[in-house]
């Protein structure tokens, strides 16, 4: 099928781009890899006014470590970010992540910054900021604001964005000493959105107790998930098996998926559970190997 009608503009610096949204409002749609919106604009799932063509703001287009953060633009692609030694020594939780996006084509294409715009609850990055800790930089006619990631995700599709306001950078923080990382999905095929997907981030402290941990769900519910130690399930105590695999499990039951085609939700709830109990373990074991 072919794209509805709509007008086209490319502004080259951030100030115009804000300023188209201001004129058009909901009736905009921002581009930059076009991984999401080309397909619902060729179904016509998707009947914007305008696009907003973004690839001409190339002040938009950076990869850099910031004060204890590492700073990605909306015009980084997600190949860039996977195969650069910045992400992979800052942000190992990151650099697992990207490879798992559809296939290295439309990772070719499709940037960090336009995955977490969309929001679509099944994405990998959305469980990758709210285990990190991400915060998300928006400008709008009135200035720049800051929003952690975990006050972004609102609905299936919906952000904290407004209709006058572009996501410009996404920050994670940088690895510390003692944290580990893990990512653990299950998809039918690869390059398919994942049934399940679970980011896991353990930090442990001298005597290797954990200090904290973080739990992210997606493909779940209409957002991902993040889950915290609220209980003191873990924290202060040794990283056991037992332990993990109890955590895990308080978390599985706590979901509430839908059941569709791919999966029951019964199924959902099982494999968040195996693969979480798998990120945890992951996760603790390597927090060691990080001194």
């Amino acid at each position: 099928m072919k794209p509805p009608p709509f007008e086209y503009h490319d502004p080259g610096t951030i100030a115009e781009t804000v300023s188209v949204l201001q004129q058009y409002g909901d009736d905009a749609k921002v581009l930059a890899g076009g991984q999401s919106l080309m397909p619902l604009l060729n179904f016509r799932l998707s009947r914007p006014a305008a696009i907003v063509d973004i690839n001409g703001v190339k002040e938009l287009e950076y990869l850099r470590r910031e004060d204890g953060w590492l700073a990605i633009g909306a015009l980084t692609r997600q190949r860039t970010a996977e195969l650069s030694e910045l992400v992979t020594g800052s942000c190992p939780l990151l650099a697992e992540a990207l490879p798992l996006i559809g296939h290295f084509q439309i990772r070719n294409r499709g940037t960090i910054v336009g995955s977490l715009a969309h929001a679509d609850p099944a994405a990998e990055l959305g469980a990758v900021a709210l285990a990190l800790g991400a915060e998300l930089r928006i400008t709008g006619p009135n200035g720049d604001r800051m929003v952690p990631a975990r006050q972004f995700f609102i609905s299936y599709l919906t952000t904290a964005l407004t209709a006058n306001e572009l996501l410009v950078e996404a920050r994670f923080p940088t690895a510390p000493p003692r944290t580990g990382y893990a990512f653990a999905e299950f998809a039918r095929r690869h390059g398919d959105f994942a049934l399940v997907g679970v980011a896991a981030v353990i930090e442990q402290d001298q005597a290797h107790r954990c200090s904290d941990v973080r739990l992210a769900v997606t493909g779940v519910g209409s957002v991902p998930l993040l889950f915290m130690d609220e209980k003191g399930q873990l924290r202060g105590e040794p990283l056991t098996r037992e332990a993990i695999n109890n955590f895990a499990k308080e978390v599985a039951a706590s979901l509430e998926p839908e059941s569709d085609i791919h999966a029951s939700a019964e199924y959902r709830r099982e494999l968040a559970r195996v693969l979480a109990e798998r990120a945890l373990g992951t996760a603790a074991a390597r927090s060691l190997e990080n001194p």
